[in-house]
C-alpha cells in the first residue's frame, strides 16, 4: 500500500534531506586519490551524531555500516574499506538519514582525481537521467513515465540501465511502496499523486546491465566487470510537482 505524507510529514523528512544534502556537500571536499571510503564512512556516521541524526542502513539486515561506498565495477551496497581510494576511481557514497522518527536517502558518485573520460561521461549522463526521471513525477502521471524517460536518455547515450535495484517508497520506513524502477514502458505503474515520497536512483553501466553479488551477500558489481555509477535523490509530489528533498 502506498502512504500519502502529510505536509509537516513531508517537512519533517525535508530535514532530513538536509542534513544528508549537507553531509554530501562536505564528503565533496574529502574526496582525493589516499582516502579511504572507509573514513568518509566514520565521518559520515560523526557528521549526523552531530547534527542529532542516525545512519539508518547501519544494523539493517544486519549491514554493518552507515554508507554504502561503491568503487568502480561496483553498482551499489558495497562495503566501505580501509584500502586508498586511487586516481582515476569513481566512487558512491549512499546513506539514508533518521530525524525525529523520518528519513530521506541519497547517493552521489563522485571522481577521484582524474577520471577518464567515459568515466566523466558516466558520471553527468546518470546525473542528468535522475533528473529527466524527476521531470516526470508530477501528478496524474504514472512511475513507468519516469522509468520510460531515463531508460530513454541514459540508452540514447550508450549506457545500459540496472534492472536488479530500483527506487522506492520511503516515510518512517527505509522501503515503501511503490517501487520505482528505472527502466520500462510508459504509461504503466501507480499513478503518481501528491503527498507520495519516494526515491528515483539510477544506476547505470558502461558495459550490460546485468549483475552479480558477492560472497559477502551484499556488494553488488556489473557481471562484465565495466564501470557503474550512481545517483538518488528523495522526492515529494506536491500539486506544483516534485520537490527534491535532497537537493544540494
Amino acid at each position: 500500500m502506498i502512504t500519502i505524507k502529510s505536509k509537516e510529514q513531508i517537512e519533517k523528512m525535508g530535514r532530513a534531506g538536509r542534513i544528508l544534502a549537507d553531509c554530501h556537500k562536505e564528503i565533496a571536499k574529502m574526496i582525493r586519490p589516499g582516502i579511504t571510503s572507509w573514513e568518509i564512512d566514520q565521518f559520515v556516521e560523526g557528521f549526523l551524531t552531530k547534527h542529532g541524526a542516525t545512519p539508518e542502513q547501519k544494523g539493517y539486515h544486519g549491514y554493518p555500516y552507515a554508507t554504502c561506498a561503491s568503487v568502480n565495477d561496483v553498482i551499489c551496497h558495497g562495503f566501505p574499506k580501509k584500502e586508498p581510494l586511487n586516481d582515476g576511481d569513481i566512487v558512491t557514497i549512499d546513506m539514508v538519514v533518521r530525524i525525529d522518527g523520518w528519513l530521506a536517502d541519497s547517493a552521489w558518485s563522485y571522481a577521484v582525481g582524474n577520471i577518464s573520460p567515459i568515466a566523466e561521461k558516466l558520471l553527468q549522463v546518470t546525473k542528468e537521467s535522475l533528473y529527466k526521471g524527476i521531470e516526470q513525477a508530477v501528478p496524474g502521471n504514472r512511475i513507468g513515465d519516469v522509468s520510460h524517460a531515463i531508460q530513454v536518455y541514459a540508452e540514447s547515450h550508450g549506457f545500459s540501465v540496472v534492472r536488479d535495484f530500483i527506487g522506492h517508497g520511503i516515510g518512517s520506513e527505509m522501503h515503501e511502496e511503490p517501487q520505482v524502477p528505472h527502466y520500462g514502458p510508459a504509461g504503466k505503474g501507480p499513478r503518481i499523486k501528491e503527498g507520495m515520497v519516494f526515491t528515483i536512483e539510477p544506476m547505470l553501466n558502461v558495459g550490460k546491465y546485468h549483475s552479480k553479488v558477492d560472497q559477502d551477500g551484499w556488494t553488488a558489481r556489473t557481471y562484465d566487470g565495466s564501470l557503474s555509477a550512481q545517483y538518488e535523490h528523495t522526492i515529494a509530489i506536491t500539486s506544483q510537482g516534485p520537490i527534491i528533498l535532497t537537493e544540494q
